[in-house]
């Protein structure tokens, strides 16, 4: 009877080896995307000026060329999924793609599901108001009893919905509830404080800048967790981008600054 537990310990001892040594040659994300020789890219594509298609339906705007420079610094090529955002952080977790490059903040709640690189974007949330808006919308009181369009599934949706009185529609991106906006389905809408310049110069929407809601937040790009090598060098491919100036170009190009710092007070 001893030498039998002593054999069955020995085994067991032998497959949690095994396992060990298994889990600790498992494949790296890294050795993935350089073995298939493209970095599999998801976003929106329907999210103006970060990612859109333009009037020959290639698709371009500030995350797509990120993305772009990104796979580049990692020596791939970029292979673009379109989506809306809905889904695309469960397409993420189902393997359908490497990364998001679409502006996703890093929540908490994300972190416990995906691991994250470094952020490359700072803002904040911002009421959308129609251009000839004179009520008084600046705080979550004032938004009591008013019509809030947001994305679904987005971080803004989660904002909205803590606001006491308020009704929440979701969309399926930004061109709906902005149009909802424009013709007064809705009274205000919550997005990326990035996102209203673009509008004032790129659209003919009756639209403009509300008032700042919520706190600054920062968003990175998310991927499956137990990826150490891979975030690391996604992490160096972002500090390079923004050591040889490539960062700053792409964001003075899309929005007249460098996004990945704080916007100055005025």
């Amino acid at each position: 009877m001893k030498r039998l537990k002593a054999y069955l310990a020995a085994a067991g001892l032998g497959v949690l080896g095994l396992l060990a040594t298994a889990s600790a040659g498992a494949a790296d994300l890294l050795d993935d995307v350089k073995q298939r020789g493209s970095l599999r890219i998801a976003l929106e594509g329907t999210y103006p000026p970060f990612n859109f298609r333009d009037e020959q339906g290639k698709l371009t705007g500030f995350d797509v060329e990120i993305a772009e420079a990104l796979a580049g610094k990692l020596g791939v090529k970029p292979e673009f999924t379109t989506t809306e955002w809905s889904g695309i952080l469960a397409g993420l977790q189902a393997g359908k793609y490497d990364v998001i490059v679409n502006q996703v903040a890093a929540t908490e709640a994300r972190r416990k599901t995906f691991d994250f690189s470094e952020p490359y974007v700072v803002s904040s949330p911002q009421l959308i108001v129609r251009a000839n808006e004179t009520r008084p919308l600046r705080s979550a009181a004032d938004l009591k009893g008013k019509k809030i369009g947001v994305g679904q599934g987005s971080n803004y949706a989660e904002l909205a919905r803590g606001i006491e009185g308020a009704e929440v529609k979701v969309y399926p991106s930004a061109p709906e509830y902005l149009q909802d906006l424009a013709s007064g389905r809705i009274d205000v809408a919550l997005n990326d404080s990035l996102l209203i310049p673009y509008l004032a110069q790129k659209t003919r929407l009756p639209v403009k800048a509300g008032a700042p809601l919520g706190t600054v937040e920062s968003n990175a790009i998310p991927f499956r967790k137990g990826n150490p090598a891979f975030k690391q060098a996604i992490d160096k491919a972002l500090a390079d981008l923004k050591a040889d100036g490539s960062f700053a170009k792409i964001s003075a190009k899309w929005f007249g600054r460098d996004v990945s710092k704080p916007p100055v007070a005025p």
